[in-house]
């Protein structure tokens, strides 16, 4: 299973968009500083995930919601849980 989740960050949040095999890895690697681009903004939490079979699926969903750029687009999607 591939997974696309949304973090949010405590310090100021914004929010982050990424992909995994392992949630639980990643979410620790983002709060341990071992991400480069969220290092700054940790620490960092959970809000939404979906789930994939495939990476290649999981990733062109990862690109579709990057491309909304709109952090209003992103929280009507966390809205719907």
């Amino acid at each position: 299973m591939f997974y696309v989740y949304i973090l949010q960050s405590n310090r100021n949040g914004s929010y982050y968009i990424g992909c995994t095999d392992d949630i639980t890895r990643r979410l620790s690697e983002h709060n341990m500083g071992k991400v480069k681009s969220t290092k700054a903004y940790k620490p960092w939490l959970l809000q939404y995930t979906e789930k994939y079979n495939t990476l290649s699926e999981a990733r062109k969903r990862e690109k579709q919601i990057k491309h909304w750029k709109s952090r209003t687009a992103i929280e009507r999607l966390l809205k719907k849980l």
